[in-house]
């Protein structure tokens, strides 16, 4: 049972400096606010890492929360050979990988072949711009999120994990390939792939949607007829 923390060293203002390591030793010591510190700290990446497998908000978050009840539970076979961060990366993707394979969906990992190595630059068409926020502005940022989003879910498995830590969460080759336990020689094969099939599919989908471009129709047609017809009875009476 968590119980309250009672010292200052514990206290909330400090922990966010604390190391991982600092925190571990705390949250072994069953430090409530160790603990809270701990899963503000790795929600993001954890949860980018399970919704890349399960592509689903609710499952993602499902899968976080079991990944931080075994973590918790087990927090004294952590020994630090491995970044905390990692430990609680493969926990999740291990849960998210067993709660599809009771769904008897096949999980790919192993079946992707290492045809291309080479690595290309990060996509240049996702760059992030700092924009002041209004109505109009969120709602193109929340429609562009949710056309990625689609587009990243339509990767199969083992691309889709690789691209989600790499380039959306930023983590190096190394970290990735040791997250995933794969070579690093894999991480940028699968890397290279899952952007050019990314940007396939982005292509097709804006291409499908070139017609409906620029519409003029409806009221604003009606009301351009009216305009030029007004301007032509004079003339048609003179």
């Amino acid at each position: 049972m968590l119980v309250e923390e009672t010292t200052a060293t514990t206290l909330r203002s400090g922990l966010a400096t604390l190391p991982d390591d600092e925190l571990v030793a705390l949250a072994q010591r069953h430090d409530e606010s160790a603990v809270r510190t701990i899963i503000r700290r790795h929600n993001q990446r954890l949860f980018r890492a399970a919704r890349a497998i399960t592509r689903s908000d609710a499952e993602a978050e499902d899968v976080v929360q079991e990944a931080y009840m075994r973590a918790f539970t087990h927090l004294d076979t952590f020994r630090g050979d491995a970044l905390l961060s990692t430990w609680l990366t493969r926990i999740a993707i291990n849960e998210a990988l067993n709660r599809k394979r009771r769904r008897r969906e096949t999980a790919l990992l192993d079946d992707i072949d290492l045809a291309l190595a080479e690595e290309e630059p990060a996509l240049a068409m996702y760059p992030i711009v700092q924009i002041p926020t209004n109505p109009e502005t969120e709602a193109a940022r929340e429609e562009t999120r949710l056309l990625l989003e689609g587009a990243i879910d339509r990767l199969s498995e083992p691309f889709r994990i690789v691209f989600v830590l790499r380039d959306v969460q930023g983590l190096s080759t190394e970290a990735v390939a040791e997250c995933l336990r794969i070579p690093d020689a894999t991480v940028k094969t699968r890397l290279h792939r899952a952007r050019r099939m990314l940007r396939q599919i982005l292509e097709e989908t804006l291409e499908a949607g070139f017609a409906s471009l620029y519409p003029f129709d409806g009221l604003r047609c009606v009301h351009m007829a009216d305009r030029v017809l007004a301007r032509l009875r004079p003339r048609a009476g003179s």
